[in-house]
């Protein structure tokens, strides 16, 4: 059962948190007992003023390699149920949905006609057990400008790399919403020297898709993290395959489709999302928003699906100022449907703050230290007309946007130009990049390159490059942003600290320290 305070306080009622004092462990050793069918524990996530979605996975061992879970092949029975209050005095819903062997026996309860702005706990029952209890949030009512969000988002977390210590940590901070920003897993095959043992090779069909988000799901301080809000998840290339754009691989694989649609079915089946995201084979819409009263609508982007290949090379890396096909007019990293269906959810906004979760930098980045310049064409760098489109309609529509970015394994801010063709260009958004949950190691603060990099991009006003989260806090009269960072992942529970702080004040697209 969780609460504000006992699910750090107490955490063996969960039946996920025993392994808070407990020494670490490699992960083939740690196997629960075959008959609990919970092992992937609990999550809600999609909150609207009256519903959420509920969800469980059953899975009586994790790691086994057909990616179903250890679960008969047999249709099995989940009731669950939703109060008012962590101990479950106060039921006011319950029922019964059927967990399928076609769908990894996973569960998605898409709840309606409940209060908004209120605080919910939930769990499931199945063959004879108890799930741990989950706490859950739904959106303030259309309206509502009295009641803060308290964000939290990450992104890229590789099981090979590190323990998931900033999950807890971020836990802890007790968020209303957190924002996964892609590369949940990562489909590669096994590393040379892996911090943990993942279970399976490289993802390439429905069985390894399933059973690597099995395995993230089994983790402990990633089942704290799913149970104390809901989240809302979007992908990046390794959901799938590294580096793909639109149809096409990264390397030549001719039943690329195939596979998209293997790694589209384990991500819905293996997240808190509504029926509206369920897959049609290699096609699923992803682009949503969430809107949390009149304080912020948070539009989760897909800038993977719909792109445009890479400019100049047809592949993701550098190119230089010579390549002048990321200028094309009509080239575009959002497609044509979803650049419109954004420029809609803008234009008709009314929130104090228009969030845009997504993927890659938007901010123009000159990554060549000293003469000479390179672009990633894998960023909207690569889409310039793309971006100049976006950042025309937030300036014409006069939004507060703040643009949420994962990917480069680094906390990164700095302030989105009008025009980065015009160095008198004003600002009309602030970008906050946040590092990973384990990819690329342990990192450090700071790198030889980090002072010429920030010189030769003097939008760019902040980094840190040690993993972490970003949490935030939003109300009418502010955005205040805190660079959450770890000293090591390579071993567990290390503390988190703040990098970096700043205040974005509404009409003033900028970042001011806090």
């Amino acid at each position: 059962m969780i609460t504000r305070r006992s699910l750090f306080a107490g955490g063996a009622s969960l039946g996920l948190t025993a392994a808070l004092g407990a020494a670490p462990v490699r992960a083939a050793a740690r196997r629960a007992p075959l008959s609990d069918p919970f092992q992937l524990g609990v999550a809600s996530g999609e909150p609207s003023p009256d519903g959420v979605v509920l969800w469980t996975r059953l899975a009586m061992d994790p790691v086994a390699l057909d990616g179903l879970g250890g679960m008969p092949a047999r249709a099995v029975p989940v009731q669950w149920e939703l109060a008012r209050d962590d101990g479950f005095r106060h039921v006011v819903r319950r029922g019964t949905e059927i967990a399928r062997p076609e769908a990894a026996h996973s569960v998605h309860v898409e709840l309606e006609g409940l209060d908004p702005g209120a605080e919910y706990f939930y769990r499931f029952r199945a063959e004879g057990k108890i799930s741990p209890a989950g706490r859950t949030l739904t959106a303030p009512a259309p309206g509502t400008r009295s009641r803060a969000l308290n964000l939290s988002f990450t992104s890229c977390a590789d099981y090979q790399a590190g323990w998931f210590t900033p999950y807890r940590r971020m836990a802890e901070d007790q968020p209303d919403l957190v924002a996964f920003l892609g590369d949940y897993i990562y489909e590669y095959g096994d590393y040379k020297y892996p911090v943990r043992d993942q279970a399976g090779g490289e993802c390439l069909d429905l069985a390894g898709y399933r059973l690597r988000h099995a395995q993230h799901k089994a983790d402990p301080d990633s089942q704290l993290a799913h149970a104390i809000a809901p989240w809302v998840v979007v992908w990046d290339d390794h959901d799938i395959e590294n580096a793909w754009a639109g149809d096409v691989p990264e390397q030549p694989d001719p039943p690329f489709l195939q596979r998209r649609a293997a790694a589209f079915q384990a991500y819905y089946e293996n997240m808190p999302l509504r029926r509206a995201q369920k897959p049609d084979g290699a096609a699923l819409r992803l682009h949503r928003s969430i809107r949390w009263g009149e304080v912020a609508n948070l539009h989760l982007l897909d800038t993977r699906q719909y792109r445009d290949l890479y400019a100049c090379t047809g592949r993701s890396g550098t190119v230089g100022p010579d390549c002048l096909d990321r200028f094309a007019p009509n080239r575009t990293i959002l497609g044509q449907e979803q650049e419109t269906w954004l420029d809609a959810r803008l234009k008709d906004s009314r929130a104090t703050w228009d969030l845009l979760g997504q993927q890659v930098f938007l901010m123009e980045m000159d990554w060549t230290n000293g003469e000479g310049k390179g672009y990633s064409n894998e960023g909207w760098d690569g889409y310039v007309a793309s971006r100049n489109r976006l950042t025309a309609a937030i300036d014409a529509y006069r939004r507060n946007a703040v643009v949420l970015t994962g990917d480069v394994h680094s906390h990164w801010a700095g302030e989105v130009k009008r025009d980065y063709a015009d160095p008198e260009s004003r600002s009309v958004a602030v970008e906050l990049v946040t590092t990973s949950v384990t990819s690329a190691g342990n990192g450090l603060d700071e790198y030889p390159n980090t002072q010429v990099l920030l010189n030769e991009n003097p939008h760019v006003k902040f980094f840190n490059g040690r993993r972490g989260y970003v949490r935030a806090r939003l109300t009418q009269q502010e955005m205040k942003v805190d660079f959450r960072s770890l000293s090591r992942v390579t071993e567990p529970y290390a503390p988190a600290y703040t990098s970096g702080s700043f205040v974005i004040e509404p009409g003033r697209p900028q970042l001011n320290p806090a």
